[in-house]
């Protein structure tokens, strides 16, 4: 097999255009912040090319909650097999910054030699864990920090929201319809059936990650109608099976008529009603009305569905309060990671951060430990090059440092993905990563499942006494220095 040079990545495998598969098919070099070709360019001036450790992770759960649902690794890799300076971008660097050539031709040169560890997509993750742990040359590590962190800062937060909308929704169905709304929708798309949800609404995902497609049908394709029931005909006469949407005008008389145009389909072309969706109003008490109706009438099988500003409170409350909803679809509350103002959650940004970890390769390693410390508490960082470790079945995590022995009973997290500039193997396509999420969040204990988890009652993460002791030892010799 060939060694193949895409973007930054090698890959033993045949040659195929850097855009298949990717969310982004053009190059993504500029797919940075300006500060980071800045310090690339000081650092490439200045002769510091080194290798340097990168750890990308979180100081908090997202949502207020007791986990995080790790995805966006296979983003990560689409945005590094993709990563490579044009002569166009050389031009564009140049007129903007005025950059030296021979820092130019550097960038068009560019070549990842380095590693890339990473917990592996689907797996449970908790704050301070490395999510990725990179290690490349220093100018090569800063100028990819701004993708990587939006690959999987954004992933790990839809992941992690549709994993509790599907907790709250205790095995009901649930349906992403985000796409209008969300920021990055291929991201959320996949992020979100990987986390939980049956299908999505948007069609060129459903069809990139060949995962189920769905949808009912919009307000206005039966407002286009002299009325209501001869609008619900049309839709029968036309689709083998098909959804109704009961909250154009009247809940009840909507029912009716769904119920009318669901049997005269049925007879005269064999087609079949699936499912009606309430959209607004009292959700709770039209789907009992809406259920009983149904029942009466011999339809059974067809499912009531609810959407409208669903969020996992919304969910939980409803089926907490019994309503015969048996499933539900989701927009921008999961398509942008909403949190809400009633539960006091926060949402939208999961606060990944990527922190220089370890920097020269010193043969002595509190030398080449690398520590931030403004800001103290959670801002400040774990230093030198770590490996985290899941001790029995979600007993404890542990941290520690490279070349420490593995807690007994303990698995490890971090699972090479690149060496030496090689691409080790092919992520994992959505439906093996969604086994894995499925497997993991159902074996994790139900009190981190909650949707509101306090500060006291978090999974315990532990770090190593040579890991405390690194990361005290450069404390003292860093205030010394300041003294």
């Amino acid at each position: 097999m060939t060694v193949v040079r895409s973007g930054l990545i090698n890959e033993q495998r045949e040659r195929r255009h850097i855009g298949e598969p990717t969310i982004t098919p053009i190059p993504t070099s500029l797919y940075t912040d300006l500060y980071h070709v800045d310090s690339a360019y000081v650092a490439w001036k200045t002769g510091q090319t080194g290798q340097a450790t990168f750890d990308l992770y979180t100081r908090k759960n997202p949502f207020g909650g007791g986990f995080m649902l790790t995805a966006g690794l296979g983003p990560a890799i689409d945005y590094l097999r993709a990563f490579k300076y044009t002569w166009e971008d050389r031009e564009y660097l140049e007129r903007i910054k005025g950059y030296e050539p021979a820092f130019l031709d550097y960038l068009r040169d560019l070549q990842f030699d380095g590693e890339i560890l990473a917990i592996p997509e689907g797996e449970i993750a908790f704050p301070n864990e490395p999510l990725l742990r990179i290690t490349a040359s220093f100018p090569v590590a800063l100028l990819i920090e701004s993708g990587l962190l939006r690959a999987v800062g954004i992933s790990t937060l839809i992941a992690t929201k549709a994993a509790r909308l599907a907790i709250a929704a205790q095995g009901r169905g649930l349906s992403d319809f985000s796409f209008r709304r969300a920021h990055e929708p291929f991201l959320s798309a996949r992020s979100g059936y990987i986390g939980g949800c049956d299908a999505t609404s948007f069609v060129a995902a459903a069809k990139e990650y060949d995962i189920p497609a769905s949808g009912t049908i919009p307000h206005a394709l039966i407002q286009a109608y002299p009325d209501e029931l001869t609008a619900f005909r049309a839709v029968a006469a036309s689709l083998p099976t098909f959804a109704l949407l009961l909250d154009t005008y009247d809940v009840r008389q909507g029912a009716f008529h769904a119920i009318q145009a669901g049997k005269e389909a049925q007879e005269a072309y064999g087609h079949r009603l699936a499912s009606v969706r309430l959209d607004s109003g009292d959700i709770e008490a039209d789907s009992h009305m809406v259920r009983a109706l149904l029942d009466e009438a011999g339809m059974e099988d067809v499912k009531v569905l609810a959407s409208g500003d669903m969020d996992e409170y919304a969910i939980r409350n409803l089926v907490a309060a019994g309503a015969p909803v048996d499933g539900f679809g989701v927009g921008g509350n999961l398509g942008v990671g909403l949190g809400t103002v009633a539960s006091g959650t926060v949402g939208g940004v999961i606060g990944a951060v990527y922190k220089l970890a370890w920097y020269g390769g010193d043969a002595d390693e509190a030398a080449s430990a690398r520590i931030k410390l403004a800001g103290g508490g959670d801002k400040s960082t774990w230093p030198g090059q770590k490996l985290a470790w899941r001790v029995g079945e979600f007993q404890r995590d542990v941290i520690g440092l490279e070349g420490e022995r593995a807690p007994n009973g303990s698995r490890p997290l971090l699972q090479p993905i690149v060496e030496n500039g090689l691409l080790l193997h092919e992520p994992d396509g959505v439906k093996a990563i969604k086994a894995r999420a499925t497997e993991s969040l159902a074996a994790l204990p139900e009190r981190y499942e909650a949707l509101a988890v306090g500060p006291g009652d978090q999974y315990p993460v532990e770090m190593t006494p040579a890991l405390k002791a690194l990361r005290d030892g450069l404390i003292h010799d860093l205030m010394e220095k300041e003294r």
